[in-house]
């Protein structure tokens, strides 16, 4: 059998729960490798009542991984937190809940015990206290790894990647540097000749408005297009810079795997608007594969029982191509 795909909660007063539920029920449609839970037991029976999915429930440990799951159950490896109530108002209470969950799954994939695992959504604000840190960053430092991870949104038609990922845009400027982009892509590059088995077209965005700016040494001309000329060198195939307002549609023709922006809102806001939920989050560079689903924690129709699973779904079919 093959290993087996960690969930990581989340979020306990979130969609994850139910997003979950419906992807387990699911499961046989397009899953063709085994996936637990790691999160509180006992919070997701009381979601399960509250949302009426009578889904029956199985508690694992160590000792069960990685081939003695049951077909029949949502697995749960356990991680206690104390919540009375199925949902309440989030907060920092549940913080030490998550990074316990992130590190049981961190634990299990040293262990060799899974084949990489997904987070479902989190309150990047809440969990992180206003850091300018998300998921990615914070996996990356617990890691050691210091400016080749990249964050991927992908999907089979076209992935995105912002070389600057949760800062204020007034701090983006300063952030963008030859090395680090030349670093991103070429994690870029390795992960879809070495997962993908492709060897990537990528696009790479300027910063600013139609590639221009009055500064005396712009971005593009000082940063950008010497990043692009070294790694073209090593065979690399890169088109660039592009005009940020007409990258999207340039794509239409020249088809590419990846479109690399400047920031996070520069790539991420048409990518969303053109693919919706059928999108997931890749975090490269990491010693291990982790994915989370393209969307937060989505508070305002928590336990409503409408929140779509369409990312987390394609999350969970992403593993079934990783050997």
């Amino acid at each position: 059998m093959s290993k087996p795909l960690a969930i990581v909660a989340g979020e306990p007063n979130s969609v994850s729960s139910e997003i979950i539920f419906k992807s387990w029920k699911l499961r046989k449609k397009y899953n063709h490798r085994p996936f637990f839970v790691i999160g509180s037991i006992d919070l997701f029976k009381l979601q399960n009542k509250k949302l009426k999915y009578s889904i029956k429930i199985n508690e694992i440990n160590n000792n069960t991984l990685p081939n003695k799951l049951k077909n029949d159950a949502l697995n749960i490896y356990n991680v206690n937190f104390n919540q009375q109530k199925p949902f309440q108002k989030i907060s920092t209470k549940s913080n030490k809940y998550i990074i316990n969950c992130f590190n049981l799954a961190i634990k299990l994939i040293k262990s060799r015990k899974i084949i990489g695992f997904i987070n479902c959504p989190v309150s990047k604000e809440t969990l992180f206290k206003n850091k300018s840190m998300g998921v990615t960053e914070f996996l990356s430092k617990k890691s050691g790894i210091k400016d080749s991870e990249a964050m991927l949104i992908y999907n089979k038609k076209l992935a995105v990647s912002p070389l600057t990922t949760h800062i204020p845009l007034k701090q983006v400027s300063n952030k963008i540097e030859k090395k680090l982009l030349i670093k991103k892509i070429k994690t870029i590059n390795n992960f879809y000749k070495k997962f993908l088995k492709k060897v990537p077209k990528i696009g790479v965005l300027g910063l600013n408005p139609h590639n221009y700016s009055p500064n005396k040494m712009p971005e593009e001309k000082n940063i950008i297009i010497p990043a692009i000329k070294a790694l073209k060198k090593i065979k690399i195939k890169l088109t660039g810079p592009l005009s940020p307002d007409t990258s999207f549609i340039l794509n239409r023709e020249a088809k590419f795997d990846v479109l690399v922006g400047m920031y996070h809102d520069q790539v991420l806001t048409p990518f969303k608007t053109l693919f919706d939920y059928n999108a997931i989050n890749i975090t490269l560079g990491l010693p291990y594969i982790r994915i989370s689903p393209d969307h937060g924690i989505a508070k305002n129709i928590v336990g409503k029982k409408i929140a779509n699973p369409k990312s987390l779904i394609e999350a969970i079919k992403f593993f079934n191509y990783i050997k």
